[in-house]
C-alpha cells in the first residue's frame, strides 16, 4: 500500500494546481485570497501553512523583483532573526554568495527554493533568493521536538558558500505594506485553524446547556474573526500604498484573530472536555498545531507596537473615505 503523501508533498501539489490564479494583495480580490488560506488551513494546519509561504513568496517576487516563482517550484520564506546562528551575504567577483545558518525555516526538506534574509556587508538586512538544490545547502530538522507543526519539516538550513540573487535593496522586504499584508494572510490562516479545532464541537449535538452556551459563543466569535478579514481585505484593496495604515491593521487584525483562535481552543475543551483530545487524533493534532502556529504572533510585543503607533483610533483612518457624505450644515434644520 502507498503511504499516504505527506503535509508538505501535498502542499507542493496545491502550490502547482494554484499557478498564477491567486490574486496579490491589494490588487482588488485579497478576500479570494484569505479565504483560500483559511480553507486550505481548515483542511490541514500544516498544508495551508506552507501554501501560504509559498504564496507569499510570489507576491513578494511580484512586489519587489517584478518577477514570479517558475512552475513546479516550491517556495519558503526564510525570514526568523533570532540573535545566533545568522546568515552574512557577501559580494564577491563571482555575485552574491551567503554563510552561515537559519533556524525556523517551514517545508526545509521540500522546498526547492527560498528567499532568505541575510545581513550584509553595512550591517543591514536584506532578502535573497536561493536555489535549494545548489552545493553548499544542507537541511536538517532534528531539533523539533513538539507534536504540533510537526508534520511542516520546520528546521536549519545551513548555507556554505551558496550563490545568491538579491531580491530589491537593504530594507525592501520590510519596508512596503506588501509585507504586513502578508502578516494578515497568516491571520486568515489561523482562522482557518481555529475552524478546524471548532469541528469537533459542530459535529455534535449539544448535550446540555453548557455545551450549547459554549457552541453559540464560538460561532459568534469565528463569524466575529470572519467579518474582520473580509473588512480588512477591502482596506487593503482600497489603499494598497497606505504603508503606516497597513502596518496597523495588521497589528490589530492579528492580535483580534489571535483572541478569536484561543478562545475556541478553550471553548472546544471546556465543553467537550479531554474525550476529543485523546480518543480524536486529528483534532488532537489540529490543537496542538495551532497552538504553536499562533506563537508565530509576537503577543504583548505586538500590542505594544500598536499603542505606540496610535494617534486616533484605526477604524477613523478609513471610515468614511469612499462612502455617503453629508454636505456642511446637513441636518441643522
Amino acid at each position: 500500500m502507498t503511504p499516504p503523501a505527506t503535509p508538505a508533498a501535498r502542499a507542493r501539489r496545491i502550490a502547482d494546481d494554484l499557478g498564477d490564479r491567486v490574486p496579490h494583495p491589494g490588487e482588488g480580490d485579497t478576500a479570494a485570497r484569505w479565504r483560500l488560506l483559511a480553507d486550505l488551513t481548515h483542511d490541514d494546519i500544516a498544508v495551508g501553512r506552507l501554501v501560504e509561504a509559498h504564496l507569499d513568496a510570489r507576491t513578494i517576487l511580484h512586489e519587489i523583483d517584478s518577477g514570479t516563482t517558475e512552475y513546479g517550484s516550491f517556495w519558503g520564506v526564510w525570514a526568523a532573526e533570532p540573535s545566533r546562528p545568522r546568515i552574512e551575504a557577501s559580494r564577491t567577483d563571482r555575485g552574491w554568495r551567503l554563510r552561515g545558518a537559519k533556524p525556523w525555516c517551514s517545508g526545509v526538506q521540500t522546498c526547492t527554493h527560498a528567499l532568505v534574509t541575510a545581513d550584509v556587508d553595512d550591517g543591514a538586512r536584506a532578502l535573497f533568493a536561493v536555489d535549494l538544490s545548489e552545493a553548499g545547502v544542507r537541511r536538517e530538522t532534528t531539533e523539533w521536538a513538539a507534536a504540533g507543526m510537526s508534520t511542516t519539516e520546520t528546521g536549519t538550513v545551513h548555507l556554505d558558500d551558496v550563490p545568491a540573487r538579491p531580491i530589491g535593496p537593504p530594507g525592501a522586504y520590510l519596508d512596503r505594506p506588501g509585507f504586513f499584508h502578508g502578516g494578515i494572510g497568516v491571520a486568515a490562516c489561523w482562522w482557518g485553524g481555529a475552524r478546524k479545532v471548532a469541528d469537533a464541537i459542530f459535529r455534535t449535538s449539544p448535550a446540555d446547556d453548557v455545551t450549547a452556551m459554549h457552541l453559540g459563543a464560538i460561532d459568534a466569535r469565528l463569524l466575529a474573526g470572519f467579518a474582520m478579514l473580509e473588512q480588512a481585505a477591502g482596506i487593503v484593496d482600497a489603499h494598497p500604498a497606505d504603508l503606516d495604515g497597513a502596518r496597523r491593521l495588521a497589528l490589530s487584525v492579528r492580535w483580534s484573530v489571535e483572541q478569536v483562535a484561543t478562545e475556541v481552543i478553550d471553548r472546544v475543551a471546556r465543553a467537550l472536555g479531554p474525550t476529543p483530545l485523546v480518543r480524536d487524533a486529528e483534532h488532537a493534532q489540529a490543537v496542538a498545531d495551532l497552538e504553536v502556529y499562533l506563537r508565530q504572533s509576537h503577543a504583548e510585543r505586538d500590542l505594544i507596537d500598536l499603542g505606540r503607533l496610535t494617534e486616533a483610533p484605526l477604524f477613523g483612518r478609513f471610515a468614511g473615505r469612499d462612502g455617503i457624505t453629508l454636505e456642511p450644515g446637513a441636518g441643522t434644520r
